[in-house]
């Protein structure tokens, strides 16, 4: 089967196609296409001539290898079907499964005829062991559900039709989200289904089989409660507070013990902030974005859009599907929605508004920040669909144009 290329990843992998010393570890929230992506590299070396016969595709979900549960039983594995003499590329799916797996896959990474890549659902997978065992000896490849560019693109792909408006397939990519599986389900009610079993999958498979919870409630409350502030400014004592207001004691420790649990399963991300004048990242207060919306959409009954995160949490995960590092940016006493970091440490601002035309103070709000920055790199309004303005050299974009053109900053 024909299989979408996710270009934006695949382009930071494949010079290490070949790489014997460096084991790939291809990361990211259940359902958002580690597999899929795992099996385009596959074909890409099929086709630029590696022989099917020194590649192996191990899916320990999947039935016939559900058994394989110890190090001893995934090593037997491995050296019954890794039979050619020649280099071979293994690639192992949700190797989480396997207790000790670090161990065996250190084995064959020190056989220089090994190219091994791993998948894994939560962070659990970088801890422990395989770090110990393994430091310098990785790479790590987070993959998010679908961008807007890539919901677009993987549209065309399935032959399905895409509305020559651009905002009107925004604001569909708003309500469906971005999981691959979700744009071969037709209506809006079936993919919010798929998406609830998605978080069921979640918290069977990466929190209650693998942590000791001993409130499950007041865990799934803690969930709901960040679910439904996404995008707010907040700290552990705020949260606290809000949740005593509700009925609901808990302590610091099992609170944050609890959202640590939530970004290790990678269905929230953490944004910390960041102090421009002392280039230092600020404790306290952050921000969490969700890895996809439909986790809120699809957990509330209200579907009412609060623009201002959503756009938000849109940019955030676009900014770092790109490869940017991003945090929330401080300037004396106001605050830069983004502040956006390459691989090449430079520096780019970003304010994320559903409009600045309302009036002039809401112009004056989002520009003011930006403003205030002095270096010369760049800086960036965003909004959902504004007609185009300029204001002391800050660029303005609306974001579902600038995504879809696969735009960087």
């Amino acid at each position: 089967m024909k299989l979408y290329k996710r270009e934006n990843y695949l382009k930071k992998i494949r010079g290490f196609y070949h790489d014997t010393e460096l084991i790939k570890v291809i990361s990211g929230v259940r359902r958002c296409g580690k597999s899929c992506l795992m099996q385009t590299i596959a074909d890409e070396l099929k086709e630029s001539g590696i022989s099917s016969e020194n590649i192996f595709y191990i899916n320990l979900d999947k039935r016939g290898y559900k058994n394989i549960k110890n190090a001893e039983q995934l090593e037997k594995l491995i050296d019954e079907i890794c039979v050619s003499k020649r280099i071979k590329y293994l690639f192992i799916d949700e190797i989480q499964n396997v207790t000790g797996f670090e161990e065996v896959i250190n084995s064959f990474r020190e056989n220089e005829d090994f190219s091994i890549f791993i998948t894994g659902s939560n962070s659990y997978l970088l801890s422990g062991e395989l770090v110990t065992k393994l430091t310098g000896r990785y790479l790590e490849f987070e993959i998010y559900p679908l961008t807007f560019d890539e919901y677009l693109g993987m549209k065309e792909f399935l032959g399905k039709q895409v509305d020559s408006d651009v905002n009107i397939e925004f604001e569909k990519y708003i309500k469906e989200g971005g999981f691959p599986k979700s744009l071969q389900i037709e209506s809006l009610e079936d993919k919010r289904t798929y998406t609830q079993g998605i978080i069921e999958e979640i918290m069977k498979k990466d929190i209650k089989n693998r942590m000791k919870i001993r409130n499950i409630s007041v865990f799934e409350t803690v969930q709901k409660y960040i679910f439904n502030n996404f995008g707010a400014t907040t700290s552990l004592n705020n949260i606290i507070e809000d949740l005593h207001k509700k009925g609901i004691n808990i302590k610091r420790e099992t609170l944050n013990r609890y959202i640590q649990i939530l970004i290790d399963s990678k269905i929230l991300l953490k944004c910390e902030r960041f102090d421009l004048k002392s280039r230092k990242s600020i404790s306290g207060e952050q921000k969490y974005y969700l890895a996809d919306l439909s986790f809120y959409f699809s957990t509330n009954t209200d579907n009412r859009i609060n623009y201002g995160p959503v756009l938000e949490n849109i940019v955030y995960i676009y900014s770092r599907a790109k490869g940017y590092s991003v945090s929330v940016g401080r300037i004396g006493k106001l605050e830069c929605d983004f502040i956006l970091r390459n691989n090449e440490q430079q520096y780019f601002y970003v304010q994320v508004a559903m409009t600045i035309l309302s009036s002039i103070e809401t112009e004056n709000r989002e520009y003011k920040p930006l403003e205030q920055i002095k270096d010369n790199y760049p800086k960036y309004i965003m909004t959902r669909n504004d007609l185009i303005q300029n204001r002391n050299g800050i660029i303005h974009v609306n974001i579902a144009p600038f995504m879809k053109n696969n735009s960087q900053f």
